[in-house]
């Protein structure tokens, strides 16, 4: 559901952001095992369904937990050192409905983290050497990056199956 026309700052962004997350579950339904994790991209191998959703669950966890509140990763994250970039899109055997129940319960922690923030607060890790990235910021970021993603699962849909659209939460 979209938010309200005319609500505050903090209920549109959130409300945005939470739109489109609940769009990618939608992208998903009907899905069998082997086209969740069917790759259609030649120069991109990595880029299923599957792997979006457990990009997008990593995404969050990285921008939410560990930026703005500052959790240190001691080895949850997909991510090592000198491992892949892309670590957390090699999901294959891992069930589609699995990485979507890990997704929407990254997705309210995040929302229970962003609850604690001003928009105005800043991450409390220090993760880059231009300055911390306002909480405002990074909800804006995480709509831009869900939005994106959307728009992957958006065609990787369509060229498996001809489905389009999302009907269902207009």
């Amino acid at each position: 559901m979209r938010p309200p026309l005319t609500a505050d700052e903090r209920t549109q962004l959130t409300g945005w952001l939470d739109h489109l997350r609940s769009l990618v579950r939608v992208k998903c339904e009907g899905l069998s095992e082997a086209d969740a994790h069917r790759s259609l991209l030649p120069t991109s191998p990595l880029t299923t369904v599957a792997g979006l959703v457990a990009h997008l669950r990593w995404v969050e966890y990285s921008w939410f937990t560990e930026n703005l509140l500052g959790t240190p990763d001691e080895g949850q994250t997909p991510w090592k050192e000198g491992g892949h970039p892309d670590a957390e899109m090699f999901v294959d055997g891992v069930p589609l409905a699995r990485l979507l129940d890990e997704y929407d319960a990254e997705c309210a922690r995040s929302n229970e983290i962003i609850a604690g923030f001003d928009l105005g607060d800043v991450e409390r890790a220090v993760v880059r050497d231009s300055g911390h990235a306002s909480s405002r910021y990074i909800l804006g970021h995480m709509i831009e990056e869900t939005a994106r993603h959307l728009g992957h699962l958006d065609i990787i849909r369509e060229l498996l199956d001809g489905t389009t659209g999302y009907e269902k939460l207009n």
